[in-house]
């Protein structure tokens, strides 16, 4: 009977020689290798080539399983019996999974309030410790800061740089997809480690792939948390996609270099903007994520409005997280009610010939 090691599946296996250290524990809960699709609508839209990089494929929901296995392996190389994170969501999901299946103890620091209930509710499940702090995301990262300095655990969050290592993976694959790097990347700007992250992956597969060029790095925050676009913290943040809810970045400067060395733009979008494109992506591409991720195609179809001149280029939106993460947002912005009728095929007939349902 033939058996394998299904544990070295996953991006470190994949992509070990293009990551340091190059002697991590090759751990694997299936992350990477997600969806590159077409967005036709988009693309009508646009006049260009769209494809949405789907992260919410991987393992727990979002692009962050990408940065926690390899730190995550780390933390295991290091003999680390515990991980600590600050979070507004997707990262105490990843960071408690990843946790809950190598056998570390999961601290995680969330703001008090308006925190997802789905990534919330993921972190609970997976056996996770979590404080809930008086303050925003940034006073909780601060707090983990102290904690890495003075308590023997590991800081999973973006300053981390093996996090860095395993997010650019997501750059690998697209142009392993595409056969070159797109003209363009679009992405969602919170805590910036993503955008830096791609950035840097693009930049290294020149140097081993067939790939010729690199995108314009195109970030996009919500106009109530956009530090970077404003050159100033935000000390009170306000966004309905708290996943980007940030004020004040901890990998700012990284998104500074992507903006400048790839001749791209920091630019923020209204929420109202976040959920017409967090709608459109649904209903009419039938991808269906979390508000934070929609801000990528929120920032296209503004530039577009704007007119910007996308005509034949080659575009990627990233599509950080599913929608499951952030379970009412539908319910409050959908515009659409749930019908009561009673179990007969007239009154159905009835509601479907006055188009009275969608």
């Amino acid at each position: 009977m033939t058996t394998y090691n299904l544990n070295s599946f996953g991006i470190l296996k994949k992509y070990k020689n293009f990551l340091e250290p190059k002697d991590l524990p090759l751990i694997s809960m299936g992350e990477g290798n997600t969806p590159l699709i077409e967005a036709p609508q988009l693309a009508s839209i646009t006049k260009a080539n769209v494809y949405l990089k789907l992260e919410g494929c991987n393992p727990t929901g979002s692009f962050k399983d990408r940065g926690m296995v390899v730190a995550i392996s780390g933390a295991i190389k290091e003999n680390k019996g515990h991980i600590i994170c600050a979070s507004t969501g997707n990262t105490s999901a990843s960071a408690s999974a990843y946790g809950a299946r190598y056998g570390l103890q999961t601290i995680v620091i969330v703001p008090e309030s308006n925190i997802a209930k789905g990534k919330l509710s993921q972190a609970l499940a997976y056996g996770a410790r979590v404080f809930a702090i008086r303050g925003n995301f940034d006073n909780a990262l601060d707090l983990v800061k102290e904690a890495g300095e003075q308590l023997n655990v590991e800081i999973v969050n973006s300053i981390n740089p093996l996090r860095i290592e395993g997010q650019k993976t997501a750059a690998f694959e697209i142009i392993e997809n595409l056969g070159n790097s797109p003209d363009m990347v679009f992405i969602p700007v919170g805590n910036a480690g993503n955008i830096t992250s791609y950035w840097k992956g693009f930049k290294e597969y020149l140097n081993f792939s067939k790939s010729t060029k690199t995108p314009n790095m195109m970030g996009f925050q919500a106009e109530g948390s956009s530090p970077i676009v404003n050159n100033k913290i935000v000390e009170s943040p306000e966004t309905i996609a708290t996943a980007i809810k940030i004020g004040n970045p901890a990998s700012w400067e990284g998104a500074l270099n992507a903006k400048k060395e790839s001749e791209g733009i920091i630019d923020s979008v209204s929420d109202q903007d976040i959920i017409d494109g967090y709608l459109f992506l649904a209903r009419k591409e039938g991808v269906f994520c979390e508000p934070a991720s929609a801000a990528s195609v929120a920032g296209l179809i503004k530039l577009s409005k704007n007119g910007f001149n996308f005509s034949g280029k080659d575009i990627v939106c990233v599509i950080t997280g599913n929608g499951l993460k952030d379970p009412d947002i539908p319910l409050k912005y959908s515009g659409i009610d749930i019908e009561v009728i009673n179990p007969n095929i007239g009154e159905l007939n009835k509601k479907m010939e006055k188009n009275e349902f969608t």
